[in-house]
């Protein structure tokens, strides 16, 4: 991650055609390379946040920046945009249209100048990477609600862009699934890819964000590290989220007296797991010293 600023929101607001408020004056900047958790309850405006990202929807007030320039929501403009920003839908069929999946992960790869050679071999490495090829000749709507979901991430994916947008993208996938999508995401990050992700699940933003986002009622109500924004019980309950499990159990050890305090919040059990060992080896120490 990088110092430069390659996203930036100001003002930005937006009224649905019935007179709803989805957002009301959110600000934010996003740095190169980042890895962002949005957090909150549904209807919160996580979901129509991202859609103004890449001018799927253009503000009632304030302005959206990739890279210092206002979104310029001519068919040009939009077209650049999203060379630059990628959106992967939380409903894959809102996103599939062509007829096979092989022609829909290779639609925006070539629409983006991609000779047939350069397209073929990006899209053989995301349809093995995504374990997609037994089903690569099917119409996307014969797929499963799991496979429609893989293929509308290697539509990205494959496109490389800047910034990578994931709404919910464990919805619809198994447990092995999410791991393989997981795995992917990690890959676009190493690569340098700011990747901007709706998350519901706490385990998930802790290991991975750099930072949490968190919206209630169409405002960003907090934002900040994972350690920052979970350990505040009053965030956590007006945004309905629960504490990470590790975070808990990092707690309940230090209340037990099984780990010292002033530890820093651990992010993974590997970590919590190494306090643990060190705290062992030091009782242990302690005890041989006085024996002695």
């Amino acid at each position: 991650m990088t110092e430069k600023t390659i996203l930036s929101v100001r003002g930005l607001s937006y009224t649905y055609p019935d007179g709803t408020k989805a957002l009301q004056g959110v600000d934010l900047d996003v740095r190169q390379g980042e890895k962002v958790a949005f957090m909150g309850a549904n209807g919160s405006g996580k979901s129509t946040f991202f859609l103004h990202l890449n001018g799927v929807y253009k503000p009632s007030a304030g302005s959206v920046y990739i890279d210092g320039v206002p979104i310029n929501y001519s068919r040009k403009g939009l077209l650049q945009v999203r060379r630059k920003v990628g959106i992967v839908f939380q409903d894959p069929d809102s996103q599939l249209f062509s007829a096979s999946v092989a022609q829909e992960i290779s639609f925006g790869v070539l629409n983006l100048g991609a000779s047939q050679e350069e397209a073929k071999n990006k899209v053989d490495a995301v349809i093995e990477e995504l374990e997609i090829a037994p089903f690569r000749e099917k119409p996307t709507h014969f797929l499963s609600g799991g496979q429609k979901k893989r293929v509308s991430i290697a539509d990205i994916a494959v496109m490389e862009p800047d910034i990578i947008i994931l709404d919910e993208p464990s919805s619809a996938l198994d447990p092995y699934h999410v791991e393989m999508i997981d795995a992917l995401i990690d890959r676009l990050s190493q690569r340098g890819i700011t990747v901007l992700l709706s998350t519901h699940d706490v385990e998930r933003a802790m290991c991975w964000a750099d930072r949490v986002v968190l919206f209630c009622e169409g405002k960003i109500a907090a934002q900040g590290s994972p350690e920052e924004i979970f350990s505040q019980e009053e965030l956590m309950e007006l945004t309905h989220l629960k504490k990470p499990v590790i975070y808990q159990l990092f707690d309940s050890l230090k209340d037990a007296g099984m780990l010292p305090q002033g530890l820093p919040v651990p992010r993974t059990v590997q970590q919590l797991t190494h306090y643990i060992e060190h705290a062992k080896e030091n009782k242990e120490q302690r005890s041989k010293t006085q024996q002695l």
